[in-house]
Parts: structure tokens; sequence; C-alpha cells
């Protein structure tokens, strides 16, 4: 019986790379999208067109009961859930002290808030069949912090935390639990800056470039496989070097 995963943010980016490269590696995949409709149809017929089994849900990862639904809904279509990658997310880039009560439970509530409430549902349904596979999507700053990326280096750094408590808590029912930090990611959130701060970014990081989705696709499909099955608690830095 083929594997299935939810991914979460999985219409557009990074979302969309760990959907085409785990299609590819032979999951049913289930694209979890909230306003990106129309990315998320578009990618899943065209994975469905090339013969693979990828359908899109709905939903808010910060609303528990339309997680809930949706790991319903996902587990109803495939049978079982197997891999989670809890991908969504959103950045802010301003001063703390400039940062509102609303920007801060935004961000809070969709990067850290969501990836729990996933964990929460998908949990019983890989408790149940002695396996899973959960891989939260952090960032390098989450291990460092960033100057006026204050909440949202905080959002990613309790989602490694979230990540290692939760690999302990879990590891005698099969399950693992490990935490990718990309870097530099030539992905839409990189449209902030402009061509000169990415090109001084750039000589900061000691393999001279930008990240590609795919690159972080590939570690994902990784820690997604049989082969990852002894690694649980990890944090795997796909940075270029930035974060050693």
């Amino acid at each position: 019986m083929k594997k299935t995963a939810i991914i979460t943010g999985g219409s557009g980016g990074i979302g969309a790379a760990i959907a085409k490269r785990l299609c590819k590696e032979g999951f049913i995949t289930a694209i979890i999208y909230l306003n990106s409709e129309e990315k998320a149809f578009t990618l899943s017929s065209e994975l469905v067109s090339e013969g693979y089994n990828a359908f899109p849900i709905k939903a808010d990862a910060a609303n528990p009961i339309q997680v809930k639904n949706a790991v319903e809904t996902a587990a109803k279509q495939t049978g079982k859930i197997d891999v989670l990658i809890n991908n969504a997310g959103v950045s802010l880039y301003k001063l703390l002290q400039d940062t509102t009560d609303e920007e801060w439970n935004r961000v809070i509530d969709i990067n850290l808030k969501g990836a729990f409430n996933f964990c929460r549902e998908v949990l019983p349904y890989m408790i149940r069949e002695g396996f899973g596979r959960i891989i939260n999507i952090s960032s390098m700053w989450g291990q460092t912090g960033a100057a006026m990326e204050t909440v949202y280096s905080a959002s990613k750094a309790g989602l490694i935390g979230l990540t290692k408590a939760l690999a302990k808590e879990v590891a005698l029912s099969g399950i693992t639990v490990n935490c990718i930090a990309p870097g530099a990611v030539d992905t839409p959130m990189m449209a902030l800056f402009s061509e000169d701060e990415k090109k001084t970014l750039c000589d900061e990081i000691p393999i001279g470039r930008l990240s590609s989705p795919e690159e972080t696709a590939s570690a994902a499909a990784f820690l997604a496989s049989e082969e990852s099955s002894y690694i649980t608690g990890q944090v795997i830095g796909v940075n270029g070097g930035f974060v050693i």
C-alpha cells in the first residue's frame, strides 16, 4: 500500500517542491492550502496528469477545527497518514518595537501553533500504525535569530523546540520527528529584498548562492523515507554553510 503524506503550505515555493518530490517517490500527497487555491488546484492537476496521486485540501493551519477536518478528509481518502510536513508559514520583516499584537499572533499562530495543530491530529493515525514521519520546516533564523525578523525567528525557534520534545515523546511509537532549517531559499518570500540585497546575502553564504526549493525537498524526501529510521529530534541545516 502506498504511503501518504500531508504537506501544509503545499501550493507554492518549498511546499510545492516537496509535493512534487514526494509524488515522484511514490507517495499519495494531500496539498494543504489556505489562500492560494488556484495554485493548489493547478499543482494537483499537473501532478495527476503526470500519473501521480495528489489532491488539495483547504485549511487554516491556525484553526484547530479546520485542521481536524483536513486530516480526517485526507485519512478517509487515503486510508492512513504516514508523513506530515509542517511547512505553512508567514514572515514579518519589522522592528520588534513596532510590531503589533495582531502581527505577533498571526506569525505565531501559523508558524508554530499551526504545526502543533497538525501534529496533534495526525498522531493518533501514526500511533495506530506504529509508524510515522513528522518533518517541521523551520529556518536558519530559528537557530541564530535575525534582526528585523524577531517574531519570525521566535516562531521558528519554537518549532525546533517542539521537534526535539515531540521526538522524545513518540519515539517508542515508531514515529520520528525532525526539523529542516533552510537558509536563503529562492522563493517568493525573497521578493521582499532587492537584487543588491540578495547579492550581499549571497556573498555571505559559503556556497555563494541562494538555495532552490528542490534542495529542501530532497532533505524532506530523505527524512520521509525508511532510510532515516534512526534519525529523530534532529535539525538538518540546508543553508549552504551560512550556519555551521
